[in-house]
């Protein structure tokens, strides 16, 4: 009867009893400010797109980003740890119910005389059989399974919300390594259509020269012109084959897989007119990093919890149920069941002093992982502002540039003819084709980091990480 009274007592108690340790609560979201840049009418607060790369209609871009998402290895690594993390989550769960085991054994056994005769009865030879089923439960009093449990939940979460920033680090490092493929094709061409030019200027340098209205002085300058020109195309072609390269290793393929078919020019996509951001507040609670670091906090907290426990004792209930017997047939007749049932208790108070010890280690964990979630928000402010700026600034410097690109070009037209009239002489041409050929690629590589500074700030709120992947990460109190 005192055993039937005992147990559901022991478990209201198990179920009901406080927690030892601080309870976590989530630090308020910082207010966040809008960047001065938000001010030139480039942004708006409509939702961000995560899927951004679908923005820029380039067909190819969207697949190879479909692709990477499948296939790259960084996040197939990132994917098999999350996994690890649910499976230690469905442990520490299990660690709070009680653990059930049976055993069996027959033994076939032979005793010295000395030990039969002090067991009148029993000859020297013997058999025996047991079959039992054990129980052992911890009756969690303080609250150090439950805080177990609560802090694997955090890192399987903090797992996710890595996850997550795989995948947007993954998506912005294959569209900036695609859009500087295609920059440097397009730079490529400038410089192969520069050479063009000279190479017609070196001819008619070479037919004056022949003519007797020209120098050799020209014809050596428009020759170093044109081969310090072919010089810059080997160099553009190795950055695009190591582009071609790195963007087959993040769909998951061998360098040389893409190389054919990245080799034809596309140019760079247009950049759109406004781009969608989303609400300033809503960067804290969409970048992956900043969910990860608060997990990674709640765990630390809940880790104060359990060790704090061992500083009040700890309850177990074990119990037994079997059956033995000398003959296998009689296993299962009445009197040879056997039962155990044991409170057991354990309490280090007399080693209190190290306890407290781990306490304050693993205070110390938790105030460091505060430390680093706050860092974490101010890093990710200060990479969304210097995004927002950087973006803005090079579509300004997109505009001069392309504004001394077209005067240039028509100054090196008419260096061209005048040289060709006799009016200039051939230095000019040679300076306006130098200009010419400066100020187009430095174009092109302003439009270049155009388009990457788009990416850097898809990358810096977020973008890339589609919620119809794998797992999306949770927001505390979300």
């Amino acid at each position: 009867m005192r055993e039937r009274a005992l147990l559901p007592l022991l478990a209201a108690l198990a179920l009901t009893a406080c927690a030892a340790g601080p309870d976590y609560r989530a630090p308020a979201w910082p207010a966040a400010g809008r960047a001065a840049a938000l001010d030139a009418g480039h942004f708006s607060d409509a939702d961000m797109e995560r899927e951004f790369w679908r923005a820029l209609d380039d067909p190819l871009l969207t697949r190879l980003v479909e692709e990477a998402l499948a296939a790259n290895h960084d996040l197939r690594i990132a994917l098999a740890r999350y996994e690890r993390s649910r499976a230690l989550v469905r442990d520490a769960r299990r660690a709070r119910l009680p653990s059930v085991t049976a055993a069996g054994a027959a033994r076939e056994f032979l005793q010295s005389t000395d030990q039969a005769a002090a067991t009148p009865g029993a000859g020297r030879a013997g058999e025996s059989y047991e079959l039992r089923v054990d129980a052992l439960w911890e009756l969690d009093f303080f609250g150090r399974l439950r805080r177990s449990v609560e802090a694997q939940r955090a890192d399987s979460e903090a797992s996710a919300a890595d996850l997550a920033a795989a995948q947007v680090s993954i998506v912005a490092e294959l569209a900036l390594g695609y859009l500087e493929l295609r920059g440097l094709q397009a730079r490529l061409a400038v410089a192969r259509d520069n050479a063009a030019n000279q190479r017609r200027s070196l001819e008619l340098v070479t037919a004056h020269l022949r003519a007797g209205r020209g120098t050799e002085l020209d014809t050596a300058r428009a020759r170093a012109q044109l081969e310090s020109t072919l010089a810059l195309i080997p160099v553009l072609e190795a950055e695009i084959a190591a582009r071609a390269h790195r963007v087959a290793v993040l769909t998951g393929r061998d360098p040389a897989a893409l190389v054919p078919e990245l080799a034809t020019p596309r140019p760079l996509p247009a950049l759109p007119a406004h781009v969608p951001i989303g609400a300033p507040g809503e960067l804290l609670r969409r970048r992956p990093d900043i969910l990860a670091a608060e997990r990674r906090l709640a765990a630390a907290t809940e880790r104060i919890g359990i060790v704090s426990a061992d500083l009040y004792p700890r309850f177990t209930l074990g119990a037994l149920l079997g059956t033995q017997a000398m003959d296998a047939d009689a296993l299962f007749e009445s009197g040879s069941g056997t039962r155990l049932l044991a409170l057991g208790i354990d309490w280090s108070f007399l080693d209190a002093g190290r306890v407290r010890a781990r306490i304050a280690a693993v205070g110390a964990d938790a105030a460091a992982e505060l430390a680093r979630y706050q860092q974490t928000v101010l890093r990710a402010r200060e990479e969304v502002e210097n995004a927002l700026v950087r973006y803005v600034r090079a579509e300004r410097e997109r505009e001069h540039l392309a504004r001394a690109a077209a005067a240039s070009a028509a100054a090196a037209r008419q260096a061209r003819a005048r040289y060709e009239g006799g009016i200039a002489d051939f230095l000019a041409v040679l300076d306006a084709e130098r200009a010419q050929l400066e100020l187009e690629d430095r174009l092109v590589q302003s439009r270049v980091r155009g388009a990457l500074g788009l990416i850097a700030l898809y990358k810096a709120l977020a973008g890339g990480w589609p919620e119809r992947f794998p797992v999306a990460a949770r927001a505390p109190g979300r």
